[in-house]
C-alpha cells in the first residue's frame, strides 16, 4: 500500500544515508522501524532477566528488589550497563 509521509528533511536524509550505508531502500528502513516499534514488549530482547524486566511502555526497566537504592548505586548500574541501554533504544 503506498502512503505519503511528511518527514522532517535532517530525518528523511539520515535514513536515506543509512539506507545507502546499508546497502538497502528508504522503504525498507522504514518498514523496519516500523515492525521493531510496534512489536510487542514481550517480544523485546532482555539480555539479563535478572536484572531488568519490560515495563508498560515497552522499555526495558531495572526489576524492583524490595529495597531502595542510593544515587551512586543507580549511576554505577547505569554506567555498567550501558550496553543494555544500547540496545533497549536501538542503537547498538
Amino acid at each position: 500500500m503506498k502512503t505519503t509521509l511528511d518527514l522532517p528533511d535532517d530525518l528523511l536524509m539520515e535514513a536515506k544515508t543509512l539506507a545507502v550505508r546499508r546497502k538497502t531502500t528508504l522503504k525498507a528502513i522504514v518498514e523496519s522501524a516500523l515492525r521493531r516499534e510496534l512489536r510487542p514488549a514481550a517480544e523485546m530482547e532482555n539480555p539479563d532477566p535478572e536484572k531488568f524486566e519490560v515495563g508498560p511502555f515497552g522499555l526495558l526497566c531495572l526489576k524492583r528488589t524490595g529495597r531502595t537504592k542510593s544515587a551512586e548505586e543507580i549511576q554505577h548500574l547505569i554506567d555498567e550497563d550501558a550496553r543494555v541501554i544500547a540496545i533497549a533504544t536501538g542503537k547498538a
